[in-house]
């Protein structure tokens, strides 16, 4: 007779295991704030958010875990804001307030070692908020002056400290802070007690070209230093025979360029803004160059014009921001297209058009198209020959795209 076996059925099978003990998460450090759905994106809204410590204060620097409670990096808090959450580092490895200082020598080298603007102009931009991965900073050098704005509470708090060192790199003495009336709102940034000496109006060279900035009376910081080399481009491409019109000048920029350094004879400004037109006048003089500024709506000139028959061999169309929100995408669509039609009414068959947008909202292809409509309506084609932007000193982050805010389309009108 056969040994029987003596092993009970399933008797093979490993022995169970007691419950695998749950790790116990690493303590947080705090403050802290927790996202609800992982983003690199440099500014993150409310819906973003799962939770905050309770001990996280309104500009604080905070530790932020994504959404399975990971570390995830570090950034500037404010619960009460429109943008709650503005990242500053990602990564896993601790940031401290040390830490901002290289932030802001990054954002220096940049400009005075790799590109070497220092020698080549005296205004630049020195921190481009989001594109410098400074978000809610932007500071401008105008000679000797740094002009700042402020868009964030914690950086509100921390600019004292910032100054110094700002001033140090850049060799700078004097400062104006802005902080708009709608920013101090959202942000609940309180400006009483931080009254600043006014700064007088500094004068300015841009490749030969010499301009005042007036920063009381100044849009933004002042100047419009993004665009610097577009300016320098259109020089390149009249002659002194170029009959040219600059729409919406405002101080002047592209229209003294083009007379400055073109040598073009005839150039004409046009701005709805009285204030920018003086300033116009005054950069003119203090280049010993004649131009013709028309303090009117540039859209009314340009049809008066055209009743006129009045023909020019370059335009430029740089309006302000025709795309405020969403919201009226639809209404600034009609006015690119209503500006580039009646412009290219002004314009000489063969004859330059270089048309720009600073409308963070719409995007190459859509600013393309506004103009091509326009163009096609009128039965003409345009030969685009370029598409820029603003300069090097203006980067924009891999993730944060729409920091490329400036489109100058570069065309020839058939």
């Amino acid at each position: 007779m056969m040994e029987s076996d003596s092993q009970t059925p399933g008797s093979n099978a490993e022995p169970a295991r007691p419950p695998a003990r749950t790790a116990q998460p690493a303590p947080r450090q705090t403050p802290w704030v927790q996202l609800k759905y992982f983003s690199f994106a440099p500014q993150l809204y409310p819906a973003m958010i799962r939770e905050a410590s309770p001990d996280a204060r309104p500009g604080d620097l905070v530790t932020v875990y994504d959404k399975d409670g990971e570390r995830f990096g570090a950034g500037l808090y404010n619960p009460r804001a429109r943008v709650p959450l503005r990242m500053f580092h990602h990564g896993d490895a601790p940031f401290t307030e040390a830490d901002f200082g290289p932030l802001l020598d990054r954002a220096l080298d940049l400009r005075l070692d790799t590109f070497r603007l220092a020698e080549l102009a005296d205004a630049f931009r020195a921190v481009h908020s989001d594109g410098d991965g400074l978000s809610g900073l932007i500071v401008d050098k105008y000679a000797d002056v740094l002009s700042v704005e402020v868009h964030s509470l914690g950086v509100w708090q921390r600019l004292p400290q910032w100054l110094p060192q700002l001033h140090a790199r850049l060799g700078t003495r004097r400062e104006v802070v802005e902080v708009s009336d709608f920013v101090a709102r959202v942000e609940r940034i309180s400006t009483r007690g931080a009254a600043q000496p006014a700064v007088p109006p500094v004068k300015i060279r841009e490749h030969g070209v010499r301009y005042e900035v007036d920063f009381a009376q100044g849009h933004k910081t002042g100047f419009f230093c993004d665009q610097r080399d577009n300016r320098r481009r259109l020089a390149s491409l009249v002659t002194p025979a170029s009959r040219v019109l600059d729409l919406c000048c405002y101080t002047g920029g592209f229209a003294l360029a083009a007379a400055v350094i073109g040598g073009a004879k005839d150039v004409t400004g046009v701005d709805l803004d009285e204030t920018a037109i003086v300033q116009a006048r005054r950069n003119a003089n203090l280049n010993q160059s004649r131009v013709n500024w028309v303090h009117c709506d540039a859209f009314s000139y340009a049809r008066q014009m055209q009743r006129n028959a009045g023909k020019f061999d370059v335009i430029v169309a740089d309006p302000p921001k025709l795309v405020l929100s969403r919201d009226d995408f639809g209404d600034g669509q009609r006015k690119y297209e209503d500006l580039n039609g009646l412009a290219l009414m002004l314009l000489k068959p063969g004859g330059l058009l270089v048309t720009c947008s600073c409308s963070g909202l719409v995007s190459d292809e859509d600013f393309t198209q506004f103009v091509s409509r326009a163009a096609h309506r009128q039965a003409r084609r345009l030969q685009i020959f370029d598409r820029t932007g603003a300069g090097p000193d203006h980067p924009v982050m891999s993730n944060c795209p729409e920091g490329r805010y400036l489109k100058v389309l570069w065309t020839r009108a058939m």
